[in-house]
């Protein structure tokens, strides 16, 4: 077997099931540091049906861990009146968490956090797994670029695991761990998730040397953090009682709805899909952080399948004979366009700036690791170095020199040759010359204008006072 198989289920104390309704089992989890922290089950020799749960209800498991304190400010209420008026959002919202959200509130459960934060990314993406900000957050739980990375989020050609659904999971919990004891309360951790520590760790400042208190009401903070936690209230005063608000929960088994596969020899991702026999979409929804058309094995990656296709998947694979991967990856040795690049690997150009994003007019920068069929010569496995470091770098190529004016006829210089420099009439010189105190000159420019600027304020002109008022507010 080339793909090692295993069931994602929360590793937790057996003590424990009676009275929290977790899962359980005995097997080992994982060495690598990637690995997500669960309890794993080989399809080759156990069944996944033989582990049970003691509750059939995830709504029920969801409420029963509910530590936080509703609001019952305007705010959150605000927000109810919001989302009641919109159901079917809701109900659309509520139907995609399905597909994550028992192991969301697995990983919730080990770590002895409220139950609140599991019903957290429907705030940050309404389970939106592609979801990206405008300021290029991306994934369930809405990663920037440098916080991940802070986290350990791979970012590069084959994958972001900012939208990967296990690891950005555990990176969330553990980001807002680490929130919640710098700050003490889960208000303050979640406004510091959304605002960062840095601005809340200000604002409390501010408010300590002003005498007043420091909790998450008290603050000073923009609008959108402002709503941040009633917005989460909100939620979770509608999984406490959706009949009250208008709306309808989806039945939701307290069972896993994915399980893992190891990947265990590069795969492509079309593959992937036909022998797992589900829908694209589907696939995608659940391995969202794919970039490529290749799953690699060297990169520690995981493929999740739905929990009754993973037998399906395994059947497939055994009687599958032909090479499981048909793309592998190449680093680029010199800055050159896509055409001579492809004819340097020979491969197409068309496909070789269709699999790689590449637009038009650009040039590969050398260093750049590029996705290319494979071939005889290149068979085996992309490297752990390429999968764990490879980047794209393009840029647009030099403008061509200018163009020589055509030597008169019987002109002596008929042959062709470099340009003459231009000439540079005295009137140029001078000016190259008063240029050389062009510093001072715009310094003195520029204190004039501050001087100008700073005597309008003093005499207070309408536009100055105009702005003074909305300071204020």
């Amino acid at each position: 077997m080339r793909l090692t198989f295993a069931a994602v289920v929360l590793l937790v104390f057996l003590s424990g099931c009676a009275s929290t309704g977790d899962w359980s089992s005995d097997t080992p989890t994982k060495t690598s540091p990637k690995a997500s922290r669960a309890a794993r089950v080989n399809l080759q020799n156990q069944s996944v049906s033989k582990v049970y749960a003691p509750s059939d209800n995830l709504w029920i498991r969801i409420r029963d861990g509910f530590q936080m304190e509703p609001m019952n400010n305007p705010q959150e209420m605000e927000q109810l009146r919001w989302l009641s008026a919109r159901p079917d959002y809701v109900h659309r919202s509520m139907a995609r968490s399905s597909r994550y959200l028992f192991y969301i509130v697995q990983e919730v459960n080990a770590r002895n956090m409220p139950t609140e934060i599991a019903l957290l990314p429907f705030v940050e993406s309404a389970f939106v797994t592609h979801a990206k900000s405008s300021a290029k957050a991306v994934g369930l739980w809405q990663f920037m670029p440098a916080t991940g990375k802070d986290f350990q989020l791979t970012q590069n050609v084959f994958r972001d695991e900012r939208r990967d659904v296990l690891q950005s999971t555990d990176a969330a919990l553990d980001y807002l761990q680490r929130l919640h004891n710098q700050f003490g309360s889960w208000e303050l951790a979640l406004a510091a998730y959304n605002w960062g520590a840095g601005n809340v760790a200000k604002a409390q400042k501010r408010n300590l040397a002003a005498g007043l208190p420091t909790d998450y009401e008290s603050l000073t903070m923009p609008k959108e953090t402002r709503m941040y936690v009633p917005k989460l209230m909100a939620y979770r005063a509608i999984v406490l009682d959706p009949s009250a608000y208008g709306i309808v929960l989806p039945q939701l088994e307290n069972h896993p709805y994915f399980v893992a596969v190891d990947v265990g020899s590069d795969i492509d991702v079309a593959l992937a899909i036909k022998l797992a026999e589900i829908p694209e979409d589907e696939f995608h929804s659940l391995n969202p952080s794919f970039n490529k058309p290749v799953i690699l094995s060297n990169a520690n990656q995981q493929i999740l399948l739905p929990f009754g296709h993973a037998e399906i998947f395994q059947a497939n694979l055994k009687k599958y004979t032909k090479p499981l991967s048909t793309w592998t990856a190449i680093k680029v040795s010199k800055t050159e366009s896509v055409d001579q690049a492809a004819k340097t690997l020979g491969v197409d150009a068309d496909a070789l700036r269709q699999v790689n994003g590449i637009p038009k007019g650009m040039r590969i920068k050398a260093g750049s690791t590029v996705i290319i069929p494979k071939t005889g010569n290149r068979a085996g496995d992309v490297s752990s170095a390429l999968a764990d470091n490879a980047s794209l770098s393009l840029e647009k190529p030099p403008p061509p020199p200018p163009k020589c004016p055509k030597p008169a006829k019987g002109s002596k210089n008929n042959k062709a040759g470099k340009c003459p420099p231009p000439k540079t009439s005295k009137a140029a010189e001078n000016a190259a010359n008063k240029g050389k105190s062009a510093p001072n000159n715009a310094a003195s420019q520029h204190k004039s204008a501050s001087t100008g600027l700073a005597k309008s304020a003093k005499n207070g002109n309408s536009a100055s006072s105009s702005n003074k008022g909305a300071s204020k507010n």
